[in-house]
């Protein structure tokens, strides 16, 4: 598919979403949003892609709102202002629920919505001279939208200062935050992500899904709720092709199917 903002490229089962707004620093704009809610939406449903890595065009990953779509904001009534971030909650809920793995391959600087892009990544790898940042309190406004995402990564007291400052922070406190899982040099980072494909294609397709479902449905049932889910779901997988074909090769001491 052809997007304005984003260039796809797929290699075997892995497809690479490259944010290319380079000129503003991958700043998100409307069409940005649309584009990656649209290209996800499709990734989903696509059975010949594995997983799927998220990155940048140039030296930023992506620097939040555009500047050209922030003056517009300044206009906007109550309601146009609640329909726009629905467009942004709608992007991040996208990636976020994706089946596939999403690998976020965090070529440069994330700052306010970018760091909202990271966040809805399953494994994150970035470059030590990386800098991030919440940046809305600057501007009067909150990282309201991305909270969603990023508060099950961070604890709370770290996500309160890191808010409220909208202080700059490097990528060893963005790891010790639970932002960043994966620190490397740049000539290591597509090695790295390679690695991390590899790992992913050893673990079962369906159980990759169920995996990020699990999590979803912990951060939203009661405990009592959850429990009674996680009984019904083992036994679901157990009994299922994928759950009996990956046990019986482990007995038999071989690899399982779906392995490549």
């Amino acid at each position: 598919m052809n997007y304005e903002t984003l260039v796809i490229t797929k290699k075997d089962d892995i497809t690479t979403v490259t944010l290319n707004r380079p000129d503003v620093h991958n700043a998100m704009n409307e069409t940005l949003m649309n584009e990656l809610t649209h290209c996800f939406q499709h990734l989903s449903v696509d059975d010949s892609v594995t997983a799927v890595i998220l990155t940048g065009n140039g030296k930023s990953f992506c620097a939040g709102a555009d500047l050209s779509w922030m003056k517009k904001m300044v206009t906007y009534s109550m309601a146009e202002n609640k329909k726009d971030s629905r467009l942004l909650l709608d992007m991040y809920e996208t990636i976020h629920s994706c089946p596939k793995p999403v690998i976020g391959r965090i070529n440069g600087a994330a700052f306010g919505g970018g760091i909202g892009l990271l966040a809805v990544c399953d494994i994150t790898i970035t470059l030590p001279e990386t800098l991030f940042a919440f940046s809305e309190a600057k501007l009067g406004i909150i990282p309201s939208v991305i909270s969603t995402f990023v508060a099950p990564r961070m604890m709370p007291a770290t996500m309160r200062r890191l808010f409220i400052t909208g202080e700059r922070f490097d990528a060893a406190a963005a790891q010790r935050t639970g932002l960043i899982d994966i620190i490397v040099p740049a000539e290591r980072l597509d090695e790295t992500v390679v690695s991390c494909i590899e790992q992913v294609r050893s673990s079962g397709p369906n159980a990759i899904k169920e995996v990020k479902h699990l999590i979803y449905h912990l951060q939203e049932m009661d405990m009592k709720e959850f429990k009674k889910y996680t009984v019904e779901k083992i036994s679901e997988l157990r009994v299922s092709e994928e759950g009996q074909e990956g046990i019986k090769s482990f007995l038999e001491k071989r690899k399982p199917s779906w392995k490549r």
